[in-house]
């Protein structure tokens, strides 16, 4: 089963990152308010980027590498700028 890691855009335009089986389930629970924590304070939230991974362990690597990035590489990552190596260059991006 496929894993993938996202990032949506809060509604104070800040960036949450997350991992999830299903990226469209995952969204509608953080715009329920029934997401992370954080999200249920910023709704709604916007799905920005995806990926998709294929094992757990790779998204896990993937979504601790982008939660360590800077605001302004994180932006340059969702708008396609920039090319990320390591732990995200076997990802495959889908939105």
């Amino acid at each position: 089963m496929d894993w993938y890691v996202y990032i949506v855009r809060c509604s104070d335009g800040s960036l949450y990152t997350g991992m999830t089986h299903d990226i469209v389930r995952r969204v509608i629970e953080h715009n329920a308010g029934r997401g992370g924590r954080y999200t249920r304070a910023h709704l709604p939230v916007t799905l920005v980027a995806a990926w998709c991974v294929d094992s757990k362990p790779a998204a896990l690597t993937m979504e601790a590498a982008i939660k360590r990035l800077g605001r302004t590489t994180k932006l340059r990552l969702i708008s396609n700028e920039t090319a990320m190596v390591g732990p995200v260059a076997g990802a495959k991006r889908v939105v």
